[in-house]
């Protein structure tokens, strides 16, 4: 499960959508200790492959590499 910060109410819409997201890969009763590390990277691959209307269509994975190029 992910947690929003304390103090952070903002941050509960997308705490939520993310679980609802991660929900589709892993059912309620599926017990996340036993999900290898292959299977955990197939998901975080899916999650993060996936556009995002908050991004502007673009996906995770492409947001996140943008800013890093703006560190440089």
């Amino acid at each position: 499960a992910w947690f929003c910060d304390p103090q952070a109410p903002w941050q509960k819409g997308s705490v939520e959508n993310l679980n609802k997201r991660a929900r589709r890969y892993l059912p309620r009763d599926a017990p996340v200790a036993a999900l290898s590390n292959r299977d955990m990277k197939s998901i975080c691959d899916r999650l993060n492959g996936t556009p995002r209307k908050c991004l502007g269509w673009r996906t995770p994975t492409e947001a996140f590499s943008e800013e890093l190029m703006k560190l440089r």
